[in-house]
């Protein structure tokens, strides 16, 4: 593909609460085996990009260790790669990334030694597949400078923690307003766009100079004017985790046939860091009905309509409903968790219930040593 790939994986939501103490957004566990950044990597690897840049930032350790091998995305090859870039300090700046604009322009130097004439930029917190070069077809048919991927979502969804979009009848973007508290529209932006290389290289540096750093505001919302700013449709399955309540609503829907089969049979796949584990075993006395339970388990309670992430232990007579139970979690005996989020490496002792709302899912920290049980 004549692009070049760049995955926005530096960002923190205060709308994960605890969740993201631990970690980066896109280093998120999602639907049992992956992590959230796999599936921009996944798609950039499919669309046959071969040189993809990430830019980490916050809590990224987790995140550096999942993409400390580029191999499981296909981008272990003598020409391009995957190039992991955490903010540095140089003679120029010591800045840590202060918004998207500037992760980019401190990463000025991978675009500039680039050859490829377009670029896809990518949120590292989108659930989704896509065929970037369908984008990019696109982008040079409407001879647009910068193409947003958008989608309609239904009336009921709350989408003013998004961008929100209008278009005309050619599809060129006239209005775009970033986390509206009103929206009178349900076009959202997903946070992916393609651009020519020397165009965004140009509206970087100026960026710079106006000492501006965000892309949306600075260069989207302003330039929409000034600039041939189109948007592609996406109606295919897509969801963005930056909350509690999408994250768990998001690991909901893999529990859906429609959903894992759109995701994990059909073509292209899905591709993530493998762990050398065990297949999960089922026990006398396990019942699980329509959950995930993935490799490394030990089930002997009961579970229905859950997640269950890497190395779990589940002990006798437990009862886990709807819930999301993160990688490494030991739950004692007796335990009862319904509408809650288990953060990973917990130690749920025996005997204790944690149930939360199906409108207000509680996450579950507990700070137990395991050795002490």
């Amino acid at each position: 593909m004549r692009a070049i790939g760049i995955v926005l994986a530096g960002g923190n939501s205060k709308r994960m609460r605890e969740l993201s103490r631990k970690r980066a957004i896109a280093a998120m566990p999602i639907a049992g085996s992956f992590r959230s950044v796999d599936f921009a990597l996944s798609n950039m690897s499919n669309s046959h990009i071969q040189s993809v840049a990430v830019l980490t930032q916050y809590n990224s350790r987790s995140l550096n260790e999942h993409l400390s091998s580029s191999k499981w995305w296909d981008f272990g090859r003598k020409q391009g790669g995957m190039y992991v870039f955490t903010p540095t300090i140089t003679a120029e700046h010591s800045d840590w990334y202060r918004g998207t604009a500037d992760a980019l322009y401190q990463n000025l130097d991978f675009l500039k030694r680039s050859h490829e004439p377009y670029v896809v930029l990518a949120s590292g917190d989108g659930i989704y597949k896509l065929d970037y070069n369908k984008v990019l077809e696109y982008h040079i048919e409407k001879k647009a400078d910068i193409t947003v991927v958008c989608k309609d979502m239904p009336a009921d969804v709350d989408v003013t923690r998004f961008g929100m979009v209008k278009t005309n009848a050619d599809g060129r973007i006239t209005e775009f307003e970033e986390k509206p508290m009103v929206n009178d529209s349900t076009t959202i932006s997903c946070g992916i766009y393609v651009i020519r290389r020397r165009q965004l290289i140009e509206l970087i540096e100026r960026c710079a100079n106006e000492d501006r750093y965000d892309f949306v505001q600075d260069i989207l919302v302003r330039y929409k004017n000034l600039k041939r700013i189109y948007a592609y449709k996406l109606d295919t399955y897509w969801s963005n985790i930056a909350s509690v309540e999408a994250y768990y609503q998001t690991n909901m829907d893999f529990l859906k046939p429609e959903v894992r089969s759109y995701f994990f049979k059909e073509y292209p796949d899905i591709y993530s860091k493998i762990d050398d584990l065990p297949p999960a075993k089922y026990n006398p006395g396990a019942v699980v009905k329509n959950s995930l339970v993935s490799s490394g388990c030990i089930l002997n309670g009961s579970v229905e309509n859950s997640v269950l992430f890497k190395k779990v232990y589940i002990g006798n007579n437990c009862v886990i409903k709807n819930s999301i139970i993160m990688n490494d979690v030991y739950i004692g005996d007796n335990t009862v968790i319904e509408n809650c989020i288990v953060e990973s490496r917990d130690t749920i002792r025996a005997n204790t219930t944690y149930i939360g709302q199906p409108d207000d899912v509680k996450i579950v920290i507990e700070k137990n040593e395991r050795y002490t049980l």
